[in-house]
């Protein structure tokens, strides 16, 4: 298990190069379960969570190959098992995705519940929901989904995808999975709108897909008989490039990220003009430039897209605590997604967290200490404030933060940043 020794009180210099998108490689990986020929995804990022989707593939039928370092190709055998088991689905709650290809291809599924995680109850009611709606005979024995199509296949139907804590993304990819091949018409409505559901039914659609609708909240889905393979790039990672900048930003620096979608980070360069902190946007890059008052502090509530996305919400807090003012930041997505506060009061944050709120107060010379990563955007919460502490902070479990971002001291130290990975010492 490794750890992160940072230097900080480095000002932060220079271009980066956003990675692909985690959160659409998933999804976009396990669509090789759906169609018959070759998937070619190019852009893959190579991520802890990346490797562990294509090792729980690969015990489903999927043969694939690289075919440069970031490029895949992948095939499905349409007679592959239909079982994922706990062993790796646990590694990664994300697994969930191979439920709708499963189902809807081979008639059947068999996918181990994930459990809980840091984040709080993260519900998969909406996928078992819309599956019934198709169809499906759907139950749960021993912390495992059952799922089984009716003798004529799924059928189309109208779906809510809305729950009590807004839309779901991988339960709208899910479900849109199912009835790309699902006989009839589907109507998925208060689906999710992320670009990464996009991306997904954009590729659906160049494998012989009938979707409408991506990029609202309701989509209308004619089944066909079924899928041919296609190739798609991964679309670039949004939290990585908001990540970046925000790197650039607590450290006072200048940051031109570059391979990014400016439009798809609106709330937070938004959220930065308001601070005072300037920032240039071009089409495919943004770059923040130094500050020489510290920005003024700025509260946000978390929302689905097109809102403030709550995988910025960490990163944000961090930020907040060079900020002057008191910033009042809300989590309307995960309200118990605060756990990486306690270990910014380490650092000399000074943050207190009620009702699902955090109030943070700056500005605060943050000092280095050893630090515990939770989970991923808590991981890149701590690296950020490592970046503007005095001394050296050791960031532990760093693990976490491998599941989502490719590289990223390498991608640090490259514009300035004094980023060692080593094996922790400590570690059980």
């Amino acid at each position: 298990m490794d750890c992160f020794r940072i230097e900080g009180g480095r000002r932060l210099e220079g271009r980066t190069r956003v990675s692909g998108s985690k959160n659409a490689s998933l999804p976009l990986l396990a669509a090789a379960l759906l169609v018959d020929g070759t998937v070619r995804l190019r852009g893959v990022p190579r991520l802890r969570d990346t490797d562990t989707l294509l090792e729980l593939l690969a015990g489903l039928g999927v043969r694939w190959r690289r075919s440069g370092a970031r490029d895949l190709r992948l095939e499905a055998d349409p007679g592959g098992p239909t079982e994922a088991p706990y062993a790796v689905v646990r590694r990664m709650r994300a697994s969930v995705c191979v439920l709708g290809p499963l189902l809807a291809r081979r008639g059947r599924a068999r996918v181990a519940l994930p459990g809980g995680c840091v984040l709080g109850p993260r519900p998969i009611d909406l996928h078992l929901r819309g599956m019934e709606a198709l169809g499906a005979e759907v139950r749960i024995e021993h912390g495992t989904i059952v799922a089984e199509a009716p003798a004529g296949g799924l059928r189309g139907a109208r779906v809510r995808l809305a729950g009590e804590r807004g839309t779901t993304v991988l339960g709208t990819i899910n479900v849109l999975f199912a009835a790309c091949i699902a006989r009839g018409r589907t109507v998925l409505e208060a689906a999710a709108q992320e670009p990464e559901v996009v991306a997904v039914g954009e590729f659906l659609n160049a494998c012989g897909a009938r979707i409408e609708g991506l990029g609202g909240p309701t989509l209308e889905v004619e089944g066909v008989e079924g899928l041919g393979g296609a190739e798609t790039v991964v679309p670039p990672d949004r939290i990585e490039a908001g990540t970046l900048l925000l790197a650039g930003a607590i450290s006072g620096g200048r940051v031109r990220v570059e391979g990014c979608r400016p439009a798809e980070c609106g709330p937070l360069l938004s959220l930065l003009a308001a601070s005072g902190v300037e920032v240039a946007v071009g089409p495919d890059w943004f770059e923040c430039r130094p500050w020489r008052r510290p920005p003024r502090a700025q509260g946000l509530v978390t929302r689905p897209y097109p809102g403030f996305p709550t995988d910025l919400q960490a990163q944000w807090m961090a930020f907040s605590c060079r900020c002057a003012g008191v910033a009042r930041i809300r989590e309307g997505v995960y309200p118990e997604r605060f756990v990486h506060a306690a270990e910014l009061v380490r650092m000399g944050a000074r943050i207190q967290i009620g009702e699902g709120e955090a109030r943070v107060e700056g500005p605060v010379r943050l000092q280095g200490a050893e630090v515990l990563a939770s989970d991923l955007r808590a991981s890149a919460a701590l690296v950020l404030a490592a970046l503007a502490a005095e001394g050296t902070t050791v960031v532990r479990r760093v693990y976490h933060l491998d599941r989502g971002y490719e590289r990223l001291e390498e991608k640090l130290n490259a514009l300035g940043a004094a980023v060692t990975r080593r094996p922790d010492p400590d570690a059980p």
